[in-house]
């Protein structure tokens, strides 16, 4: 486990410079028109939580009577909310929740989706150091413009905070197998039980430390007993963050069986391996897509042969078993992917090109081949991401325009303006 492949002497050192400029870009795009048009311009999704979070405020009810998710972002969304409440309070807005409505509350939660968004693209970058420094920051650079991303971060909904908590349990997992100790071990299903308490579809997190856990080569650490304690920490971390799911049995049930039954074999485009083909082909641009096939094939190959096949396996395993689950369900369900897959593509991009020094190729024409690959694999996306934002910047605002004077619904329900003038591909 601890051995390494040959690096580049550029890969021993991290560009806190590059690093610093990737994340300003990540935060750029994931703030940019973050709050026009609120609260008439919303992702149909969002009323959902948020009216929820409200009805829990005001009535002190902690089941939200909705189980098409588990309950850990509407907890989540329930303490932003509160502390909202608070800090206009103490500034004078409002003296009592019968003044406020589920309309107060999208900003705030919509700036937290877009601070974890930004902060997946941290992981990713503490991901791809494992690999090399050059691998970290292209890694991070993808999914800093990668269109779903930047989009999926604008909204109060499931899919960015799910997409840092996959990340998460993976980087906690490849901690876990360095370290080898039950402790990293039991944090690593900790975050697992995160994911899983987020969406349903996050409970393939799981894996992640079991798969550490087996493939644990510490003799003084059992692997058993590494697994149980993965295993027992991510069920009870679900179990505590989803209560319902016990004390509100029969409803949980129906709603994990909708989700269940959803995933059908109807659907545009095909389901599975197909679907998520097109859907990664969408996601990263032509130049993209074939440097992430190109990183997942590398990674079989690493996970067979080494060197560094435990964390090889454990990105394969992840994309091999969530990627058609997560297709079956359409593009938004594929994000929580999207950064193993980044550095996977990462991985091909810098690490492929290094292979050819064993041909006497000189480094310089190998540097100039990583910088043209990485130009190919990171414009499509960012000229994506960009145009995305701009349009819904601007339709935001012609949909806070036609709202116009006019309170919104009763039931805080807004109609959905936005995306239906966004580019189907961005979607």
């Amino acid at each position: 486990m601890h051995e390494r492949e040959w690096r580049e002497a550029i890969d021993m050192r991290p560009s806190k410079v590059g690093l610093a400029a990737v994340l300003a870009g990540a935060a750029i795009l994931r703030c940019w028109g973050l709050w026009q048009g609120l609260p008439s311009a919303l992702d149909a999704g969002e009323p959902e939580i948020i009216e929820r979070v409200v009805g829990m405020m005001r009535t002190g009810d902690y089941n939200p009577h909705f189980f098409g998710f588990p309950s850990l972002y509407f907890y989540v969304q329930l303490v932003i909310a509160c502390a909202n409440f608070l800090a206009h309070a103490a500034a004078g807005s409002w003296t009592s929740l019968d003044q406020v409505s589920a309309a107060d509350f999208y900003a705030w939660g919509r700036a937290a989706a877009a601070i974890l968004g930004t902060l997946t693209v941290y992981l990713v970058f503490q991901i791809g150091l494992r690999w090399g420094a050059r691998h970290a920051l292209l890694a991070a650079a993808l999914l800093a413009v990668m269109p779903h991303h930047v989009r999926e971060s604008h909204f109060v909904l499931t899919e960015a905070p799910l997409a840092f908590l996959m990340a998460l349990s993976f980087l906690l997992a490849l901690r876990a197998l360095e370290k080898g100790t039950p402790r990293a071990f039991a944090i690593a299903g900790l975050a697992a039980g995160l994911a899983a308490a987020t969406r349903y579809y996050g409970a393939v997190a799981i894996l992640l430390p079991l798969i550490a856990a087996y493939l644990n080569r510490h003799a003084d650490r059992p692997r058993l007993r590494c697994g149980l304690v993965a295993g027992g920490t991510a069920v009870a971390t679900f179990l505590v963050l989803t209560p319902y799911a016990l004390l509100d049995l029969p409803p949980f049930l129906n709603g994990l069986a909708g989700v269940l039954g959803a995933a059908g074999p109807a659907g545009e485009g095909g389901r599975g391996w197909i679907a998520a083909l097109k859907y990664l082909r969408d996601a990263f641009g032509w130049p993209g897509f074939v440097l992430a096939l190109s990183g997942v094939g590398l990674g079989v190959v690493r996970a067979y042969t080494g060197p560094g096949q435990a964390r090889f396996a454990l990105a394969v395993v992840l994309v091999a078993v969530a990627l058609p689950i997560a297709a079956s369900r359409g593009p938004r369900e594929l994000l929580p992917v999207m950064p193993v897959i980044s550095v996977l593509a990462a991985v091909a991009v810098v690490s492929g090109v290094s292979l050819l020094r064993r041909f006497s190729i000189p480094r310089w024409a190998r540097t100039s081949l990583i910088a043209a690959l990485t130009v190919a694999a990171l414009l499509p996306p960012a000229i994506s991401s960009i145009r995305w934002v701009r349009t819904y910047a601007r339709t935001a605002v012609r949909a806070d325009l036609a709202a116009g004077a006019a309170p919104a619904h009763a039931n805080g329900r807004a109609a959905a303006l936005v995306l239906q003038q966004v580019p189907n591909e961005n979607r």
